[in-house]
């Protein structure tokens, strides 16, 4: 089972190797791990995906309380959340292919952010099922690169 943890600390060299060598030394495989600054630069959020028991993630979660760096860990809900991936894609287009390619994008309302004489670059923000849903739409045509960012999340509603 898919878990999602957020994971406050503070914002200091060596901490994300910390938290992820955590999670390898327990045999774990870290599906996403995104990293960045929150609203206060001295603290970052980290957002982990894993896929593990219950009971392993609880272990996980008590040990890593024990990390002086660790200021607050939460395991989020995936059906009170908002998640997000940013993915770039490059594709192959050419004359005939790129009008095509550009009809999906729009469809998926995401951007194209370079344009080279034989490819496009795509920009697309969402879900996993609906980056998922265009890459499949734009792979016939030649994916040449795709970056991903990993997931983001924020539980809904006003913060607690």
């Amino acid at each position: 089972m898919n878990h999602i943890i957020s994971v406050l600390v503070e914002n200091k060299a060596g901490v994300l190797a910390k938290i992820s060598s955590l999670f390898s030394r327990r045999g774990f495989n870290i599906e996403s791990l995104a990293v960045g600054p929150t609203e206060n630069d001295e603290i970052s959020r980290i957002t982990i995906v894993v896929n593990a028991e219950k009971h392993g993630i609880e272990q996980v979660v008590k040990q890593l309380y024990k990390l002086i760096n660790v200021i607050k860990i939460q395991e989020l809900d995936p059906l009170n959340i908002v998640e997000r991936e940013l993915v770039l894609i490059k594709v192959s287009t050419d004359s005939k292919t790129r009008a095509e390619v550009l009809e999906i994008v729009n469809i998926f309302r995401a951007n194209i952010v370079d344009v080279g004489k034989k490819s496009l670059l795509v920009e697309i923000t969402g879900t996993r099922s609906k980056v998922n849903a265009l890459e499949e739409m734009l792979r016939p045509y030649g994916i040449l690169e795709l970056v991903r960012t990993g997931k983001i999340a924020c539980s809904r509603g006003s913060k607690s």
